[in-house]
């Protein structure tokens, strides 16, 4: 692959998932796989460097689904459930890596997972084996944007609001990542741009106050101007072949183990 970039879409469903529990909707009891949507989640590969955005509540289906057995860092977009709170399942991938997992957040989101699984990020006992996950918390630099680097993997994060909280947006090389997001400031729309695959949230048809609507992605979208832009986050409001049908070319939604390559 050399300097190619491959992402593997974990999950794109909103934060109950589709189907949604108790729900009798055509999208929730349809039989296309591609409407069955896990929690937010996706894997980027660089120079055999693994890096995994959030760990959702359904990371252990996940990685068994795509046979992940290892990752070389993680990167928390920011602390609500759904996409942290699989943390624990990381303890089988800490046992096939043989040591701890850097893990990457901002400071808000870290002064909120760090407690929540202080267990976490203990440091490991080797005679008692992986019992737990172990990570070690890195902060990013939310002041002055500063991007991080996994292995020769190097990652801009970029800020975002969802609702009154900023969430990490992340570009790698001419690849980007918007989950969680329903307003871009300026410094986003700087480092977006000239990008040729964005992943961008899109919830749902009506718009909401923590995060983009399917008319505000577009409008995005026309904005930035990606090569290709795959929609994320998405409820069971939306049916994948309908959807599909109704986007404008270079849109189209996404779909769980979706695998993107960029040369």
């Amino acid at each position: 692959m050399g300097n190619d970039i491959k992402i593997r879409v974990l999950g794109c469903g909103a934060s109950a998932g589709v189907p949604l529990i108790g729900c009798d909707c055509a999208v929730c009891r349809s039989d296309n796989p591609k409407n069955q949507r896990t929690r937010v989640s996706i894997l980027i590969e660089q120079e055999g460097q693994r890096l995994l955005v959030d760990t959702s509540p359904d990371l252990r289906q996940q990685c068994l689904r795509h046979d992940i057995r290892t990752v070389d860092a993680i990167c928390f977009t920011h602390a609500h459930a759904d996409h942290c709170h699989g943390i624990d399942d990381l303890r089988p991938l800490n046992f096939h890596r043989g040591s701890v997992i850097p893990a990457y957040g901002d400071p808000v989101a870290m002064e909120e997972i760090v407690p929540r699984f202080s267990y976490a990020f203990k440091p490991p006992v080797p005679e008692y084996g992986w019992f737990r996950p172990a990570l070690e918390a890195h902060l990013v630099d939310v002041e002055n944007w500063t991007a991080f680097s996994v292995g020769n993997m190097r990652v801009q994060p970029f800020p975002q609001m969802h609702g009154k909280l900023t969430t990490l947006g992340l570009r790698v090389g001419n690849f980007a990542y918007s989950t969680d997001v329903h307003h871009l400031p300026d410094k986003a729309r700087e480092i977006l741009e000239g990008v040729e695959v964005w992943i961008v949230d899109c919830l749902r048809r009506g718009a909401s106050p923590t995060h983009a609507h399917l008319d505000l992605t577009l409008e995005w979208i026309s904005q930035v101007k990606p090569k290709r832009a795959i929609l994320t986050h998405m409820s069971h409001e939306f049916d994948y072949d309908a959807l599909k049908a109704e986007l404008p070319e270079g849109v189209e939604p996404g779909y769980d183990g979706m695998e993107i390559v960029l040369s």
